[in-house]
């Protein structure tokens, strides 16, 4: 008699463990599973970002050839169907450099630098990379890794609407929470600036023929 007992009791004990297995099974089934991805590297900008520092001082940039298109831009609402996805930020003052224009984008010298108004002086934030269509260009432009957007239409009133072209942007010397090639960056202010500049999203148009 106390053998079946005992027998019993081992069995119930087994039945109870295989109970809280099979419940952990279930629990550990059940967990999302988070996929291993690698974290988004950045480049090393920090040969450009030297080569582009005395650019901090805005008579630099002017005697080098970089001219002032006066507005401050900024973008209020996200770009829509047919548009360049722009989230909402400002793109700041332009200083534009039509010398160095040409199809292939050289790494140490952009078209385009670009200055948020900081009281009454001008503080370089960013440099911008701009390549018309009308300068033959054929494939869609790439440096660091990244394509450019577009090819877009042009901003008025600061460039003729005819003056398609593709562009990259990088923010070099002021952080952007959207990243550091997005076009806008929604830390950049043009509050109080007598050359504010709404805009919307440039169109896109199609890319060139090959």
């Amino acid at each position: 008699m106390r053998d079946i007992r005992r027998r019993r009791g081992n069995q119930r004990l087994t039945w109870t463990a295989v109970h809280w297995i099979v419940v952990l099974l279930i629990l550990v089934a059940a967990r999302p599973v988070v996929a291993q991805t690698k974290p988004e590297v950045t480049p090393d900008l920090s040969r450009v970002r030297s080569a582009l520092e005395k650019y901090k001082d805005p008579y630099v940039a002017i005697h080098d050839g970089y001219f002032s298109t006066l507005g401050c831009v900024e973008f209020e609402r996200p770009g829509g169907p047919g548009q360049v996805p722009y989230m909402p930020g400002g793109m700041g003052v332009h200083f534009l450099n039509v010398g160095l224009i040409g199809p292939v984008p050289d790494p140490a010298k952009p078209q385009v630098l670009i200055y948020e108004p900081d009281g009454d002086k001008l503080r370089l934030v960013a440099a911008e990379w701009f390549i018309p269509l009308s300068t033959g260009v054929k494939e869609r432009p790439v440096l660091w890794g990244r394509s450019f957007d577009g090819p877009m239409m042009g901003h008025p009133p600061l460039l003729p609407m005819e003056l398609t072209h593709y562009d990259l942007h990088v923010w070099l010397y002021k952080p952007n929470p959207l990243g550091i090639f997005a076009p806008t960056n929604p830390d950049v202010k043009c509050t109080g600036n007598p050359y504010r500049l709404v805009e919307e999203a440039p169109k896109l148009v199609p890319a060139p023929k090959p």
